[in-house]
């Protein structure tokens, strides 16, 4: 069923029930399952939590559970969801008239009442084939783009604020979610912008304060604040060099994979005014005098080099006065414990390490986290600049291609589904900053990594083209529409499945986000020969 009133149709119907909770391996999930551990805390709500990576597991949990099981998914009249009647029939209505009871009429009655029967059979028969042929037209049309809507976490905390249970820590994982989301480019630039307005107002009500005594901030605080910060990774957590050379955004605006991107940025830190000594050591360590005018600094010396979104919205959480963190900074912590590679523990352990790096209470797991999202930063550049060095991009007409060997430094780190979406974005990212060919800066790129060395397999990704717009990546698609604005698409999971079908190659659609498939290595060439044809 449809959801329209997310309390009255979902809270109140759980909340007398026992609750079994589904949640997917991303941030949002995340933050989303986070608000929700604590709207059922609250109200002593009995629930269940099984983390699924992809349909195999979220079907393997369906079938335990499915007696008690009721499907709720609310409606977004954005990404125009499919009446009900255009897509499912009841069997009764096809059952209703195919009897044909015989009474004791008079043969003449009986054969007008057969002529007619058999008119009204034609013509059901033809509306049939007809609904049947839009069926199919309205499925391809909304199956063959993948979308995102509003992020999970904002939608409970939406709900916690309808039921009045909204606290700091709620908002905090609602502000996570919606950066989760603009990290990982699965919504515009518009989106976020409009999004980030709405939990300000938030923030505003929950973190207002007035100077008098009574209402006086305890030392160990949660106090989260807006503000226009910098467009680098972890800066806060890291020295300031390490951030510039790591961020996507800089790295391919400076190209420092090449020595004259690397002479950029000598030259971007002189116009400054900030030594060397200072830039290379941690940001808490530099001299305070550099810190209080940096932000100011870095966006005026940025606009000279053309990066003209250094600084973009944001919000930080404090808790007491020792430890700040950006949500941009959680997100990669999160991410990175998540998918961490280590192979001390299973993907649930490494889930429910990430979800409790979420609570205040364990800033310990956090800090773990942001550890290994330096690691997978600076192994994601060196592989870019290996990639761009070595031409390993190459077109294939429709689309750019370029494929990880077996025994490339730190490949393990990206055979996991959001790592390696996440290179392959900041790949594209960089090789539209170094090609000098127009047709190739308009091309989306479709990138493959080895999985498992034991199974052959390999993790392909589609990423849909780089674009100079401010709104980051509208939808590639030519239907006009609300959606033309309001979501950033990828056509790639429909093609994928195709282009698989037509050559027979062993192919699993088993992650939630249709663009990632594993593929049998030795079935690579034929299933790339079939996507080049597709797509042209």
């Amino acid at each position: 069923m449809f959801v329209s009133d997310f309390r009255k149709e979902f809270y109140e119907v759980v909340q007398s029930q026992r609750v079994l909770l589904f949640v997917a391996s991303d941030v949002d999930a995340l933050c989303a399952c986070k608000i929700l551990q604590a709207l059922f805390q609250c109200d002593h709500v009995q629930y269940t939590l099984v983390p699924v990576s992809g349909w195999q597991e979220l079907e393997t949990a369906f079938l335990e559970h499915k007696e008690q099981i009721k499907l709720l998914i609310k409606q977004d009249d954005d990404l125009e969801v499919p009446a009900y009647e255009d897509i499912f029939r009841d069997e009764e209505e096809d059952e209703e008239h195919s009897g044909n009871d015989s009474d004791g009429s008079e043969p003449s009655e009986k054969r007008t009442r057969l002529e007619e029967e058999i008119v009204e059979q034609t013509m059901r028969r033809r509306q049939r084939r007809e609904w049947e042929a839009r069926r199919r037209d309205i499925l391809f049309d909304y199956e063959q783009y993948e979308y995102h809507g509003t992020s999970s976490a904002m939608v409970m905390f939406e709900l916690a604020w309808m039921l009045s249970k909204d606290l700091n820590d709620m908002l905090w994982w609602a502000i996570v979610g919606l950066t989760d989301q603009w990290v990982q480019d699965k919504i515009t630039q518009m989106k976020y912008v409009t999004d980030v307005g709405v939990l300000q107002r938030h923030v505003s009500r929950h973190n207002h304060r007035n100077e008098d005594e009574e209402n006086t901030l305890s030392v160990d605080c949660t106090r989260i604040s807006f503000e226009y910060d910098l467009r680098l990774v972890l800066y806060q957590h890291w020295s300031l060099h390490d951030s510039l050379c790591n961020t996507s955004y800089t790295a391919a605006r400076f190209k420092l994979w090449s020595v004259h991107g690397q002479k950029r940025l000598q030259e971007f830190l002189a116009d400054m005014g900030l030594p060397l000594k200072q830039v290379k050591q941690k940001f808490q360590a530099m001299d305070i005098s550099l810190k209080e005018n940096l932000r100011e600094m870095i966006e005026e010396s940025a606009n000279k080099f053309g990066m003209k979104d250094m600084r973009v919205q944001t919000f930080s959480i404090h808790f007491g006065f020792k430890h700040k963190f950006l949500a941009s900074d959680v997100v990669f912590a999160t991410m990175s414990l998540m998918e961490s590679p280590e192979k001390d523990g299973s993907g649930t352990d490494h889930f429910i390490q990430a979800l409790d790096s979420l609570s205040r209470s364990n800033l310990d797991k956090l800090y773990h986290g942001l550890e290994l999202a330096k690691k997978q930063l600076r192994a994601t550049q060196q592989t870019i600049a290996s990639c761009l060095c070595t031409n390993l991009v190459i077109s294939q007409g429709p689309f750019l291609y370029c494929s990880l060997m077996e025994g490339t430094p730190d490949v393990m780190l990206f055979s996991r589904p959001a790592s390696l979406s996440l290179l392959s974005k900041h790949l594209l990212k960089s090789f539209v900053c170094s090609t000098k060919n127009r047709r190739c800066k308009l091309l989306p790129l479709v990138m493959a990594a080895p999985l498992s060395v034991e199974h052959g397999t390999v993790t392909v990704v589609g990423i849909p083209p780089e674009t100079d717009s401010s709104d980051r990546k509208k939808v590639h698609c030519r239907q006009p529409g609300p959606r033309h604005v309001l979501c950033v698409s990828s056509f790639f999971g429909r093609a994928f499945e195709k282009a698989a079908e037509s050559t027979s190659s062993r192919m699993l659609h088993n992650h939630f986000d249709l663009s990632v498939i594993e593929l049998k290595a030795e079935d690579r060439s034929k299933f790339l020969d079939a996507l080049i044809s597709l797509l042209s």
